[in-house]
């Protein structure tokens, strides 16, 4: 089917003054999508070639107009003051909630069916889109809301099948914590978790994390290039999955479980997430700071052992969950069920 796909990121790596996690599961979607024969139009900027100067070839079509499709596809935007909320052209302007509104506007009257996206849990449960004829939103949750379908943060069949838990064991990892992620809405999982274990562990921490003065003690970088993240999972350990709560109450979790696996950093899971143990090995969940310390001072005990390379080989298993291929079906179905009735309506 054609797909009018409405995204406001990247599909490469983008630049590095910008929020995105989509950077790292995005375009795998778009190309499984693409390999089962959909055409994707997408309906916001080019902020590859725009803002990144990288110019992905012909295999992406954007469209600033309103192009005839069959669906509308959006991860959801929502209001940002001062950046999204400001008069167009205003400076620190970004047009995507805007551009998303008249999106919703124009192909809800051409009764086009709509599929919203809410990685960001922004959209309220009681949301009058949750209640439109036409519209289907999807959750990378575990337990999403009500009504709502589970659509994962994706990783791509081909790493997880070439990811080898012995090479990874194998690799020196001077930093015992490595977290690469910006602040919004986990101060209160990062002081009970990471920060403790921060004053005798190790450490770095990258990403935008403007309000630091709590944690004098954390060495913090700052925000880094996209193709940065490997390298500081790489040299790290472990890391401990920092969730917002409204993210750990409802077990959805984000890219960087997989960026850090990936690279054979270990996840701690603080035993508040729903699902803990969907995620990680039970002996990777965590109830506090301290716990975070023993635990790292035991992993670095087991450093380059079987036992290490077990852990690693259980911590990638229990990735088969964001499978791309799982997830491209999932969506599919949702794509196929809201395209079944005539004129977006449903029974």
């Amino acid at each position: 089917m054609r797909i009018g796909y409405s995204f406001w990121g990247f599909l490469g790596p983008g630049v590095t003054d910008t929020p995105d996690g989509g950077r790292s599961h995005r375009r795998p979607l778009v190309d499984g999508l693409l390999g089962r024969g959909h055409e994707i139009l997408f309906l916001q900027g080019d902020r590859d070639r725009t803002e990144a100067g990288d110019d992905l070839g012909g295999a992406y079509v954007f469209d600033a107009g309103f192009p005839d499709v069959d669906v509308l596809f959006l991860e959801w935007r929502w209001a940002i003051e001062g950046r999204n909320t400001t008069p167009c052209g205003s400076p620190g302007h970004t047009c995507d909630l805007h551009r998303q509104a008249d999106l919703l506007m124009h192909y809800a009257q051409q009764a086009v069916p709509v599929v919203i996206w809410d990685k960001d849990r922004q959209l309220s449960g009681d949301d009058p889109w949750r209640r439109t004829l036409g519209a289907t939103v999807c959750e990378a949750a575990l337990v999403p809301t009500a009504g709502a379908h589970r659509l994962l943060f994706p990783v791509d069949d081909a790493l997880l099948d070439a990811a080898d838990p012995t090479v990874l064991a194998a690799q020196p990892r001077p930093v015992g914590l490595g977290y690469v992620g910006n602040q919004y809405d986990r101060d209160e999982a990062f002081d009970a978790f990471f920060a403790p274990a921060a004053r005798t562990v190790p450490h770095e921490v990258g990403g935008k994390w403007p309000r630091t003065s709590a944690w004098p003690h954390v060495t913090f970088l700052g925000r880094v290039p996209f193709a940065e993240v490997h390298r500081i999972y790489s040299r790290s350990l472990a890391t401990v999955l920092l969730l917002p709560e409204r993210y750990a109450a409802a077990g959805q979790m984000t890219q960087r479980i997989f960026e850090a696996v990936l690279a054979g950093c270990l996840p701690l899971a603080p035993a508040g997430i729903r699902g803990a143990e969907t995620f990680v090995p039970q002996s990777l969940i965590v109830r506090d700071g301290d716990d975070v310390t023993r635990r790292v001072e035991e992993l670095r005990a087991l450093a380059g052992s079987k036992e290490h390379v077990d852990l690693l080989a259980a911590c990638l298993e229990r990735l088969d969950i964001f499978r791309l291929s799982r997830q491209v079906a999932a969506l599919d179905s949702v794509l196929a069920q809201v395209t079944a009735y005539p004129e977006g309506a449903r029974p």
